[in-house]
């Protein structure tokens, strides 16, 4: 944005002060948190149709910047990437650019209320933090929350007719405004994006983030409608997906595009074809993991299933976690899937899946350590997406089916050539590709002559795999009767929010709960479903 001056780590940028209204003139703060974009925008829409004058602000939440912050420095740096672009939006519609603060926002909103501006956001499902600041700036500062992102608030049955009302978000007109029905300001600060990343030491050291911005989230689109009919074969194997996926994830979790502008641009410009339908389905279900999160804000805490509260908490082993993080497990896909995420913030799907299961079913341990660690290094990460995922990976719902990943057959499935492994594990590169499944197996002298040495170069496994895999079985199905039971409550019912809603719990309770037919099978092995 403008040069910045020298700043010394562990300096604060100063705030701006706060211009007075007239009492004649009516003016709105349009407060940007993860909307950073000016088109499909239901916040800046309102503030442009009701006020005279028009201010758009970020605040610099110090909340997510040191050594405790909430955020990873990468997400961070996506993140003012993407603040500069919008600068540039709001230049380049009304000449008059992104208003900087830095503190807590509701200080900072409070000095712009106590002037006279009204103070308006978009309304979106967030995470703990999130969720407590913006209750707060409510309280404090009279902060209104627009709606307007397709999801149904304040009715006791939110599912009820929710597939259609959001097709019908989905096709309907985007919010819409004229820069020249209301005067856009902008306030000099001294609070530069480079004064912030001085002041916290701001370092990203991941590698291939991709840069951040409405600008490059519009050329990644474009690229994917491209490519779209290769999809469906790029999103498995690791090696594939970060090329052959869209890449558009971490530009929605910052609202780079809307849902809706994605969705549209999609449908008008994308053949018909398996790939285009696979993904539009997911632009759906991106929305339904922000409806469950809206229902229900205890997705990042608590299991939804209260039955399955607390399972694994009391195996917590602090080696276990320590050594799932650094990826030196023993078990080469989990290892070169968790090494990937930690330095370039990215894994695709079925690799989430699977080093969640690992975690949870293989070394059993408490899921929300697991999820959190996700969420902090995931440039894309979306609280509403990754704990319901973490959630229903872990079988945690309380649905009779449990799927369960095998990393062994993950890297023949998937990385039969070893491409993947190869590139996070170079210490297993001489391996032979017969053994990139279990290198713990490699006979001595493959060992010896390829320099690999299994409890040297490369740890053995942890754990071992049967025996963990069928001690978690016999826990878990220890305790599924229950959990079905708990699956007919109403309230657990809606939390859990099953595609067939409550009658689709019911039938679950009434199947496979303690008093069913079912229920003496609950524990055989073979009702644990193994990819």
């Amino acid at each position: 944005m403008s040069d910045a001056p020298t700043a010394r780590p562990g300096d604060r940028p100063k705030e701006a002060a706060i211009p007075t209204l007239g009492s004649d003139e009516s003016g709105t703060v349009v407060w940007h948190r993860e909307h950073l974009r000016v088109r499909d925008h239901p916040a800046v829409a309102a503030a442009a149709a009701d006020a005279d004058h028009l201010l758009p602000v970020f605040v610099f939440d110090p909340s997510f910047y040191g050594d405790t912050g909430l955020a990873c420095d990468a997400r961070i740096g996506f993140l003012h990437d993407c603040l500069t672009d919008l600068n540039g939006q709001y230049r380049a519609v009304a000449d008059a650019g992104l208003t900087l603060a830095h503190g807590d926002p509701t200080e900072v909103l409070g000095r712009f209320r106590d002037a006279g501006w009204e103070i308006v956001a978009a309304e979106v499902p967030t995470g703990r933090y999130g969720l407590e600041r913006d209750r707060r700036a409510h309280a404090a500062c009279s902060v209104s929350f627009v709606d307007g992102d397709g999801l149904v608030r304040g009715v006791n049955r939110p599912r009820d007719g929710w597939s259609d009302r959001v097709e019908a978000w989905l096709t309907d007109d985007q919010y819409t405004w004229d820069p020249d029905s209301v005067s856009v300001h902008a306030i000099d600060t001294d609070v530069t994006i480079e004064r912030v990343e001085a002041a916290y030491g701001v370092e990203p050291a991941k590698s291939n983030v991709p840069e951040g911005g409405t600008t490059a989230a519009r050329r990644k689109r474009a690229a994917f409608v491209d490519r779209i009919r290769a999809y469906p074969g790029n999103i498995s194997a690791p090696a594939d997906a970060r090329g052959g996926t869209s890449g558009l994830s971490p530009y929605l979790k910052f609202g780079c595009l809307s849902v809706r502008q994605v969705y549209q641009y999609v449908v008008a410009n994308a053949p018909a074809c398996r790939g285009t339908d696979m993904f539009v389905s997911r632009l759906f279900w991106n929305k339904h993991y922000e409806q469950k999160l809206e229902d229900w804000p205890g997705w990042l805490d608590s299991a939804v299933n209260p039955v399955l509260e607390g399972f694994n908490a009391d195996r917590r082993d602090e080696e276990l976690i320590a050594a799932w993080k650094a990826g030196e497990t023993g078990y080469p896909m989990v290892d070169a899937s968790m090494r990937c995420l930690a330095e370039t913030g990215w894994l695709n799907f079925r690799m989430r899946a699977l080093c969640a299961s690992f975690y949870y079913h293989l070394l059993q341990q408490p899921w929300q350590e697991g999820a959190d660690w996700y969420h902090h290094h995931l440039v894309d990460s979306v609280a509403s997406i990754n704990y319901t995922q973490w959630q229903s990976q872990c079988g945690l719902v309380g649905k009779p089916t449990l799927r369960r990943y095998n990393p062994r057959k993950q890297v023949r499935d998937q990385d039969p050539e070893g491409a993947f492994v190869r590139e996070w594990v170079p210490e297993l590169e001489p391996l032979p590709d017969a053994y990139l499944d279990r290198p713990e197996r490699t006979p001595l002298p493959v060992q010896a002559e390829c320099g690999v040495a299994i409890g040297e170069t490369y740890p053995h496994p942890i754990v071992d795999y049967d025996a963990a895999r069928n001690e978690f079985e016999e826990r878990y199905a220890a305790v599924r009767a229950d959990a079905a039971d708990a699956l007919g409550r109403p309230d657990v019912a809606d939390r859990a929010s099953l595609s067939g809603g409550r009658d689709a719990a019911t039938r679950i309770a009434r199947k496979h709960g303690r008093d069913s037919d079912d229920a003496a099978e609950q524990s055989r092995l073979d009702a644990f479903g193994e990819e």
